[in-house]
């Protein structure tokens, strides 16, 4: 068994955004870190590789003018990517996997986003579905201090457990809620009909939950939910693609409509950013062999670089 927590993108797939590749070690000095971590905890044999599993090499292939997006001057954020600065940007490739052992790659995902916390360095995960935030969510304890948590999906994921497994996609919510470091929880666009039943709403309420339905969103803009996400921080950031509208990220396998717009995740990210620390965010459950004409990496893309500008003018590597 290979001791390697990561491997670097290999064949056509480059990193992301063609920035040097780091293998995540304890020496590892980086601002900004992308890590792949493909494989949640399957309900059922036939999804031990899904569809999504596929998804942080698609958006590493997908990026297009590289150079351009780093280099010049792009309106979304107001100047190049990095504003000028010295700012480290690193991928980290792929946490590695066991095929006869499928918790190994949590175990190794959590080591992984703990020792890019330890760096210094602000994570962006690529999943993967949405069981993969769950190892880190576990990662955060590194800071000491309670994480706010912030929740865009149609979804509530507040599932205890499904076909016996309590660490799928159907449940990073519920696992958060028992972390002791992570404290306000904001859900951001729930809609449709969800993967929980009645008493798990009612348990996530009980908590504390702030639930924020897709309509009641569009009803009092992005502003006022920004209001209603405890000032300070630190923030974690977690966004199932299926939370935004289908007409901007279609690749998702449970499509609902009402979602947020370009615009409306766009104003959360730099807001949020704004609010106070944002210690790192995942993108998951984009479904790659369902897109149309590459519009949900194009979206994905853009998303990850509006989080990467915002933290830069937010000076927080300075």
């Amino acid at each position: 068994m290979s001791d390697d927590l990561t491997t670097p993108p290999t064949g056509p797939t480059r990193t992301f955004l063609d920035l040097p590749f780091a293998a995540v070690s304890k020496s590892m000095r980086a601002d900004i870190a992308v890590l792949g971590i493909p494989y949640g905890m399957p309900y059922h044999p036939a999804e031990m590789a899904n569809d999504q599993s596929k998804a942080p090499d698609a958006l590493r292939r997908a990026a297009q003018y590289t150079e351009a997006t780093r280099n010049r001057y792009d309106w979304d954020f107001g100047g190049t990517l990095f504003d000028g600065r010295e700012i480290v940007a690193v991928d980290c490739g792929n946490v590695t996997a066991v095929p006869s052992d499928h918790r190994e790659h949590y175990r190794r995902a959590e080591a992984a986003a703990r020792l890019i916390f330890q760096s210094g360095a602000t994570l962006i995960a690529l999943g993967g579905d949405h069981g993969v935030p769950i190892p880190v969510l576990r990662a955060l304890d590194y800071f000491g201090e309670k994480v706010t948590l912030v929740h865009v999906d149609a979804h509530m994921d507040w599932r205890d457990e499904s076909h016996g497994e309590r660490e799928g996609f159907r449940s990073p919510l519920r696992r958060a809620s028992e972390m002791p470091w992570i404290g306000h929880i904001t859900q951001i666009g729930i809609r449709g009909y969800g993967s929980l039943a009645t008493e798990e709403i009612d348990e996530a309420r009980a908590y504390g939950a702030d639930i924020i339905t897709a309509y009641e969103m569009h009803d009092m803009g992005m502003e006022a939910v920004l209001d209603r996400i405890p000032d300070g921080g630190p923030y974690y950031l977690t966004i199932d693609a299926d939370g935004m509208d289908p007409s901007i990220m279609p690749a998702v396998i449970a499509q609902s409509p009402g979602g947020l717009t370009w615009l409306q995740i766009r104003k959360l990210i730099h807001g949020l950013v704004a609010k106070g620390r944002v210690l790192g965010m995942d993108l998951v459950e984009i479904a790659p062999s369902h897109d149309q004409g590459q519009i949900t990496l194009v979206h994905a893309e853009r998303l990850i670089c509006n989080f990467i500008g915002a933290c830069v003018r937010a000076r927080y590597y300075d």
